[in-house]
């Protein structure tokens, strides 16, 4: 009896070579080489990422956010408090430190909402985003090149910093849709 072999799906693009190119403190480039279903090559330039997590964090009818300078964009950027997983971590290990170290604030539960990619056309970054809503007070403990500020917004300044262009991360808008969601509904995506 032979074992069964998975199909695989017909856009499967097989890895034939593998280039580093950059290895960074948080980021690694590589460039692959692929065979595509038509049997013809391309190359496809990925950044390795080791993940992340965030949380939104309700402390009644407010969500927690941090306001902090984004040098891709160039602005400061107000954001849910998330960060990234070191090896091996535990994402939800990683939610609770993240959550204490940025806002001040622990949560006696977190509720995994969604693993989503950030942008799979050229990362492989997976954001694990969490819920918490039953919060107590912590201690800030930033890390040592990070400068933020707490705060704690209603729905409607939530959706204000949306049209400002002071939101406009994928994670921290996920999140306002699912709070909007529970205002609305009383429960969550998921």
């Amino acid at each position: 009896m032979t074992e069964h072999q998975p199909t695989r799906h017909p856009f499967f693009e097989e890895t034939l070579e593998t280039k580093p190119i950059f290895q960074g403190r948080m980021i690694s480039l590589q460039v692959d080489t692929v065979r595509l279903p038509d049997g013809r090559t391309a190359t496809r330039e990925i950044v390795k990422h080791p993940g992340a997590v965030a949380i939104l964090a309700l402390q009644g009818d407010k969500m927690l956010v941090v306001e902090q300078f984004r040098k891709p964009l160039d602005k400061v950027q107000v954001e849910i408090p998330a960060g990234k997983l070191e090896p091996g971590e535990d994402p939800l290990e990683a939610a609770a430190r993240e959550l204490e170290e940025e806002t001040g604030f622990r949560a006696s539960k977190l509720t995994l909402l969604q693993s989503f990619s950030t942008s799979p056309g050229f990362a492989e970054e997976i954001v694990h985003l969490y819920y918490a809503d039953q919060l107590e007070q912590g201690d800030v403990h930033l890390d040592e090149e990070e400068f933020l500020t707490c705060e704690a917004i209603t729905l409607e300044q939530a959706w204000q910093y949306i049209r400002k262009g002071r939101i406009c991360d994928a994670k921290t808008l996920l999140a306002v849709y699912a709070w909007e969601l529970k205002v609305k509904t009383g429960s969550l995506p998921g």
